[in-house]
């Protein structure tokens, strides 16, 4: 079971572990390359009430994969409840107006902007699936056994590098009533979780027999149903909440930055207004933006939070909103250690070498150079680089080989290959799944610069370089 990402995730997605376990296998599975082929990496149909974190379980996939929790393909499918506007998913055949027109929503062009240079996964979310058309799901049934989707065109696209997510709300008045019963012997007791969550899973599976046809249920890998989340749970997600707002002032405001600290009361004050069972924590983010954010932002406007200051955040003894005291100031920052990458060039051209070298140790990184394959090897061997800047015509080896085996010597090396010529498709296709970027020859060095500054940065991790 792959753990670590499992941890990565729950840290981001609370109180949903087992969701998270049924997902996380399918992602380990195709980067260790035994996905069955000719089908999508994995197909999920994500139930439970709503502000649980279904759709929040790909923003973090897509920020844990891609760096970034918008970078995944989102189909709204609320708005394609008439049958014609499917069309708009796959585009207008030839000979109807406006053909030409009309961009797919579900092109191959969309699914590749869904994807990094860094992981060759899309995640494609159908956000409240039931609320499609019927069209939609037959249309679906290919994409989701075949990993096949024809456009209006007549061109395909392929699925197979794609982790598909389906959600949807199906079953969630019943399970509000279980969750809440009104009457009889229950009427106003706490269910027991584990009797609770038997309970919600059989209500969202009877929901999802009775919408949709079996053959489409059957080619869905996992029907995962989100619990109702525990105040322990909904309080953990009011950290990390208002640990993504000190990290917003202090990245955005600069030299004037302040520290913020909430206390015991002002958090009860934000949970009692921000969480509930019906809506989970669908409205606290909110609610910290009417509460506390609205607030703060009238004191720095105001000019009444110095820099270095401390913001206390407590609950008024009315109980009605929060009171905000700036005070004292906070120690001054310790400066971030200065980074200074390793860069290996491997490249035949001896004077092409000593000019790079020049070039790039006046930026303070460490170069090391190599003239051939071998000696490439030898040098990783003593000092692993963070980044191989590796020429492909090198005179004992093809770029791409030494490139594949120099990131066995060290995973973490980032790649940029120096070509004069075009690689052929497969070569292409090999530089997207492992991640090696593309110089052109002849190139311009700022070009050259950038490219490494990038790599760097994914590298170490480093902001500054």
């Amino acid at each position: 079971m792959p753990e670590e990402l499992v941890s990565v995730l729950s840290r981001k997605v609370v109180g949903q572990p087992h969701a998270l376990r049924l997902i996380a296998p399918y992602i380990q599975m195709y980067q260790a390359g035994l996905a069955p082929p000719g089908r999508p990496i994995g197909v999920f149909l994500l139930l439970g009430p709503t502000g649980t974190g279904k759709t929040r379980t790909v923003e973090v996939l897509a920020e844990v994969l891609h760096g970034s929790h918008n970078h995944y393909l989102k189909v709204d499918c609320g708005e394609y409840q008439m049958e014609h506007e499917i069309a708009k998913l796959i585009g207008a055949p030839p000979g109807y107006l406006g053909h030409r027109e009309t961009t797919p929503a579900l092109s191959a062009k969309r699914l590749e902007e869904a994807t990094t240079s860094n992981c060759d996964i899309s995640l494609v979310l159908f956000d409240e699936i039931e609320k499609a058309a019927p069209s939609l799901t037959r249309l679906l049934l290919g994409v989701l056994d075949k990993a096949l989707l024809k456009l209006g065109d007549n061109t395909s696209v392929g699925f197979e590098h794609s982790v598909i997510f389906l959600t949807s709300n199906l079953g969630a008045a019943d399970m509000m009533k279980e969750m809440r019963p009104t009457f009889g012997f229950d009427a106003g007791s706490e269910p027991d979780p584990e009797q609770l969550a038997g309970k919600l899973e059989a209500i969202a599976l009877g929901a999802v027999r009775r919408r949709f046809s079996p053959e489409f249920i059957n080619r869905i890998d996992a029907v995962v149903t989100y619990q109702p989340l525990a105040q322990e749970s909904l309080a953990k997600i009011l950290d990390q909440q208002i640990d993504d707002l000190r990290n917003h002032v202090a990245t955005r405001l600069g030299d004037h930055r302040f520290s913020i600290e909430v206390d015991d009361s002002a958090r009860e004050f934000l949970l009692n207004r921000g969480t509930s069972l019906e809506y989970g924590a669908r409205e606290l983010k909110r609610t910290i933006h009417r509460s506390l954010m609205q607030p703060l932002a009238t004191l720095v406007v105001e000019r009444r939070v110095p820099a270095g200051s401390t913001v206390v955040v407590t609950a008024e003894s009315s109980g009605e909103k929060l009171a905000l005291t700036a005070t004292g100031r906070a120690p001054e920052p310790v400066p971030a250690p200065v980074v200074h990458p390793e860069i290996l060039i491997v490249d035949d051209n001896t004077d092409l070498l000593r000019f790079l070298k020049t070039i790039l140790e006046a930026k303070g990184w460490r170069i090391v150079t190599a003239e051939s394959a071998a000696s490439a090897r030898a040098a990783v061997l003593e000092r692993a680089p963070d980044v191989a800047l590796v020429d492909y015509g090198l005179p004992d080896n093809n770029g791409l080989e030494l490139s594949s085996r120099l990131r066995s010597m060290v995973r973490s090396t980032q790649v940029i290959i120096m070509t004069g010529g075009q690689l052929t498709n497969d070569e292409q296709e090999l530089c997207r799944r492992y991640g090696y970027l593309l110089l052109q020859k002849p190139f311009m060095i700022e070009d050259l610069t950038d490219l490494i500054r990038n790599r760097v940065k994914v590298a170490t991790g480093a902001a500054g370089v």
